[in-house]
């Protein structure tokens, strides 16, 4: 179990104890994210595979980090979030080893092969360094600052995403897959750095284990099952959004993601606060409101000017749902179980993020591209109606 007495941490020191996570969750997702934008071009244009296959090498490492997600938390409770971190940053480094080993076979099927193993290491990669990120944050700067973690671990997370879409697209037409891989072998080795020089928080020993997997699932589901709805147009757009653009024959996909990545930052560095002041069903329901007209302009979008709007307001949309939901998740839960309650909160959107690149590719092979954005359309609706029953039972 982790300590977090912390109540008097003033808006400076808490910077302070998060900048240095917010630059290892940077880091660590930049070799997350430069591959996410790459992967389509490279397992449909250069390995010839079709969308179908396209969705679940994106997807599959979702499937391994849900998982490992249990042990990463259990883990992080029981050793200290640091010991998780340090473990999961070079396992994502020797991911990237696997996709680089995949780039010096000739034949398609075991190159695809052994890249989807090397997506499998990624996901218990991610699932260590990312619970025990945010935990160790909880940990530094108290519960009541559990959305400002999250929101700041967020922001890094989706950032990296967003850059690292950029990123992936130039590297790959410029240097190829291989280049893709050398730089998610050296990424997360300078989060390792960073981490390696902060302090571990005390591990209480001597405590009975905490609660039981099932009974904090039961404490939190509901607000996992509204972030991981409303995540899955993200999924969609990160999975798909350049291979519509290539369809279309129009350029600038990866604007469209850093314009995604603009509008998600812009609105947790400037509404960050709202979920507390307003409460999180509000300002959540709000969002998946906008997210939903995001998605909407994707689907119907005629020219890339259009598509461009759709995915920075699918950006704005998305961007307070996980802080707002994962507030009220964690003040259900006592501090000897957040590290599972963490995990376990995140892996509803593992969930969503794994299965919905093999569905929406089977509805774009059955409607084409521009229908997997009324899939993510009718995902928010989804989430909106979770919302309101969660609302309606409390």
């Amino acid at each position: 179990m982790t300590t977090s007495t912390h109540p008097s941490t003033t808006e400076r020191s808490t910077a302070r104890s998060l900048l240095p996570l917010v630059a290892i969750i940077f880091t660590g997702f930049l070799s997350i994210g430069i591959p996410l934008s790459a992967l389509p071009l490279h397992v449909n244009g250069v390995l010839g595979y079709s969308a179908l296959i396209v969705g679940w090498v994106v997807g599959i490492q979702s499937f391994s980090t849900i998982l490992t997600r249990k042990f990463s938390g259990s883990y992080s409770d029981r050793f200290g979030p640091k010991r998780a971190v340090c473990i999961g940053l070079p396992l994502a480094s020797c991911a990237g080893f696997i996709y680089l080993a995949s780039t010096w076979i000739a034949d398609p099927l075991w190159s695809l092969i052994v890249l989807i193993a090397g997506r499998l290491l990624m996901g218990p990669a991610e699932s260590l360094f990312l619970t025990g990120a945010m935990t160790w944050g909880i940990g530094r700067v108290g519960v009541p600052r559990t959305s400002k973690v999250m929101a700041w671990q967020g922001i890094a997370m989706f950032a990296a995403l967003g850059v690292g879409g950029l990123l992936g697209v130039l590297i790959q037409q410029r240097y190829g897959f291989s280049g893709i891989a050398w730089s998610t072998i050296a990424l997360p080795l300078i989060g390792l750095a960073i981490a390696s020089m902060l302090g571990a928080l005390a591990v209480v020993r001597g405590h009975t284990e905490g609660l039981p997997f099932r009974a904090v699932m039961s404490l939190i589901w509901r607000f996992g099952m509204a972030a991981a709805l409303s995540s899955m147009p993200f999924a969609i757009l990160s999975s798909f959004l350049v291979l519509l653009y290539k369809t279309h024959n129009w350029d600038g996909a990866g604007n469209a993601i850093f314009g995604f990545s603009v509008g998600f930052i812009g609105v947790r560095l400037l509404f960050a606060h709202l979920p507390d002041r307003l409460g999180g069903r509000k300002v959540g329901a709000v969002s998946v409101a906008i997210e939903f007209c995001g998605q909407l302009l994707l689907w119907l979008a005629h020219d890339p000017t259009m598509a461009l709007a759709g995915a920075v307001l699918t950006g704005i949309g998305f961007s307070l749902v996980f802080p707002s939901m994962g507030l009220q998740a964690m003040a259900n839960v006592p501090a000897h179980s957040r590290g599972l309650a963490v995990a376990s909160f995140m892996a509803f959107v593992d969930v969503a993020a794994g299965l919905t690149g093999p569905i929406v590719g089977v509805v774009i092979g059955l409607y084409g591209y521009p229908s997997a954005f009324m899939a993510g359309a009718l995902a928010c609706v989804a989430a909106l109606l979770v919302m309101w029953r969660s609302g309606a039972q409390h």
